[in-house]
């Protein structure tokens, strides 16, 4: 019984993560858009394991290959399929680890530090891959956007700056809320 509740409610993690991904270019800040596919991401992670958040980061790796990867795709798509699976998958196992972790310490850190350990996985592997895949174009993007020869900057700001940040914020914030909620009707079922 456990088992198929838990399958179904990872079925329904799935595809809050499909939609939120696929939406996620409607909610902007500015010019960039705000992803909130971190929430579902972690709280499957902290709920049913880093299994969990691998494969609910895989389906969010999935989803940002066939949306958001063009640019990328059209000049390395080796590597733009390569950093985009990585960046989801162990993000989402992160949290899980993050969260297995810190729990015996406090549950509700432990989902702070989930929350916090899947996103920061997840851009620092982007970030990573672009320096490391997409230097040269990284620098010319740097260049044309007045950033000289700083490319770590321009990643930095132009590239993960405030959308990174806000969606962090929003991680931290609603990820713990959530698992109390996803705890308080565990228990009446």
């Amino acid at each position: 019984m456990k088992n198929t509740k838990q399958t179904a409610v990872l079925g329904i993690f799935t595809g809050i993560v499909v939609v939120l991904q696929l939406l996620g270019s409607f909610i902007r800040l500015g010019t960039f858009s705000i992803s909130l596919v971190w929430i579902p991401i972690v709280l499957g992670a902290v709920l049913y394991g880093p299994l969990a958040g691998g494969w609910l980061g895989l389906v969010f790796s999935i989803i940002v290959l066939v949306m958001d990867s063009g640019i990328f795709m059209a000049i390395n798509p080796p590597a733009t399929i390569l950093i985009v699976l990585v960046k989801g998958i162990v993000g989402g196992l992160a949290a899980g680890w993050v969260y297995q972790l810190v729990k015996g310490y406090n549950r509700y850190v432990g989902v702070i530090a989930a929350a916090i350990a899947g996103p920061v996985c997840n851009t620092g592997i982007f970030i990573l891959g672009c320096l490391t895949f997409f230097g040269e174009t990284m620098a010319e993007w740097a260049s044309g956007l007045g950033f000289g020869d700083n490319v770590v900057q321009y990643v930095f700001i132009g590239l993960v700056g405030a959308n990174f940040l806000v969606e962090l914020l929003i991680s931290i914030i609603l990820s713990p809320t959530l698992f109390r909620l996803a705890e308080y009707f565990q228990k009446r079922s």
